[in-house]
């Protein structure tokens, strides 16, 4: 799947969530107690006696008739991240422990190839580049490049900057403060 289509994709999951109060995967379990077994008995029911849309059953639906395993956890999609990049490991979790001191708001939410980090809306992610390289996403807006702080340039079109990470040292305080006004401004 494109990055495009990858990015719609969990944006709808994202919303589907936020909008019903339950997750995909809620819904999921919801629908297959339901005992429906046809993906349009499926979608019917979602939308008759839950108000979906169609484009929302249709997903649900979708997701119901696969296995169990296409449900990954949070835990799953970042341990498959750092498979095989496992030096990478403590880049990421020392990331993760600065933006959990920002506040209550922020909001970790990973992806299949990234983590996600939301506040009222994404101020940053955190990708395993290549085995020796994790790359910083954030979104700073109008600020200047300089040093290691590099425009985003085609490593993703969701954040301004890069910042490229090969061990923990380099989470400093100068990072963290990219961090945290990247946070701020969300």
């Amino acid at each position: 799947m494109s990055d495009k289509l990858e990015a719609a994709a969990q944006t709808m999951i994202d919303n589907l969530e936020k909008n019903s109060g339950k997750s995909l995967a809620e819904w999921v379990a919801i629908v297959r107690a339901s005992g429906l077994a046809k993906h349009g008995e499926m979608v019917k029911y979602l939308k008759t006696e839950h108000g979906f849309t169609h484009g929302y059953a249709n997903m649900v639906a979708i997701k119901a008739r696969e296995t169990d395993a296409s449900l990954p956890t949070s835990d799953d999609l970042v341990e498959n991240q750092y498979r095989g990049k496992e030096e990478l490991r403590p880049i990421y979790d020392a990331l993760i422990e600065a933006v959990a001191r920002f506040g209550d708001d922020v909001e970790i939410s990973p992806k299949k190839a990234y983590v996600s980090l939301r506040r009222s809306k994404q101020f940053g992610l955190i990708q395993p580049a290549t085995k020796t390289r994790l790359d910083l996403g954030l979104n700073l807006g109008d600020v200047a490049a300089g040093g290691r702080l590099e425009p985003s340039g085609s490593f993703n079109s969701m954040v301004s900057h890069r910042v490229r990470l090969g061990h923990t040292g380099e989470v400093n305080d100068e990072l963290i403060d990219w961090l945290r006004q990247a946070y701020e401004a969300a």
